[in-house]
């Protein structure tokens, strides 16, 4: 089945809440940026988040998440927009850091020395950004933290990565649950409490139940009715014209360096992998 979102509303209108199956989407992303083990889980948890996340924007809305800690990670970087496409990236994909048995050292491969960065665009003039250290850098408590804080919202955010003997996505997935105005601090905390007694997503995902079947676990004594359901997809929208363009950008000197020292110029997207070559008689059309 096509990884995908479900998004929800409590009957009672005290709760919102999203569910997400991104295994597909994290195995491709982190294939393009040839992960290590660790890396995988770390950029899985992102672009998880940012699928969870993204479905609270509305027609062109896109939002960017960014964690920049100063661990073997360096910084990763996740796009999304209101209609499910996510591309992600991860500066240092080489982390060096083994599993410990089962667990992955997140915290470690991010540190705590960092920033979380939210930049929204909202068709506004200029786009939103917001910026939280990080808590905990295990993504997941950073996000809930974000949007609980920053944004007001008491919000409860879970997220993970299950890699199989192979090393490969095994499941992916995770779940965001709102405190929707003015709030139930007794339901909120019984819900909390609940939460605490489910077994991880990814064990979910492997048993065969999708997003809505999480979401019936996550609301177990609440009613709801069903709003939304996205389909997640890996999108780049980088294109030889973009290239080109950010070429000229660099200016004549550039330019003309790249013709009489290289022969031509080689460039390749950071998110996508995809390499675009131009020759010397491209560069030269592109000199102003």
């Amino acid at each position: 089945m096509q990884d995908h979102l479900i998004r929800v509303v409590t009957e009672d209108g005290q709760l919102r809440a999203a569910a997400a199956d991104t295994t597909q989407l994290v195995r491709e992303i982190c294939h393009r940026q040839q992960a290590d083990l660790t890396a995988r889980v770390a950029l899985g948890r992102l672009l998880t988040g940012a699928a969870l996340m993204g479905c609270l924007l509305k027609g062109n809305q896109r939002l960017a998440l960014m964690i920049e800690g100063n661990g073997p990670l360096g910084r990763l970087m996740v796009e999304t927009d209101a209609a499910g496409s996510i591309r992600g990236k991860v500066q240092n994909s080489q982390t060096g850091l083994p599993p410990s048995g089962d667990r992955f050292d997140v915290a470690g491969a991010v540190r705590r020395a960092g920033f979380l960065h939210v930049i929204k665009d909202l068709g506004l003039k200029e786009p939103y950004r917001s910026m939280v250290q990080l808590q905990t850098s295990e993504i997941g408590e950073d996000l809930a933290w974000y949007l609980t804080h920053s944004e007001q919202v008491p919000s409860c955010v879970a997220v993970g990565v299950e890699l199989d003997s192979q090393g490969e996505i095994a499941a992916a997935g995770g779940f965001l649950v709102q405190a929707l105005p003015p709030g139930d601090q007794v339901q909120l905390a019984q819900l909390e409490e609940s939460l605490g007694r489910l077994p991880p997503t990814t064990s979910q995902l492997r048993r065969g139940l999708g997003p809505a079947q999480i979401l019936e676990n996550v609301l177990s004594n609440q009613s709801f009715s069903r709003q939304q359901r996205t389909a997640l997809t890996f999108n780049c929208p980088c294109n030889r014209r973009q290239i080109g363009d950010m070429l000229a950008g660099l200016g004549n000197v550039e330019l003309t360096a790249m013709i009489e020292e290289q022969d031509g110029a080689e460039v390749a997207c950071d998110y996508c992998r995809e390499t675009y070559r131009f020759s010397r008689t491209e560069l030269d059309a592109l000199r102003s």
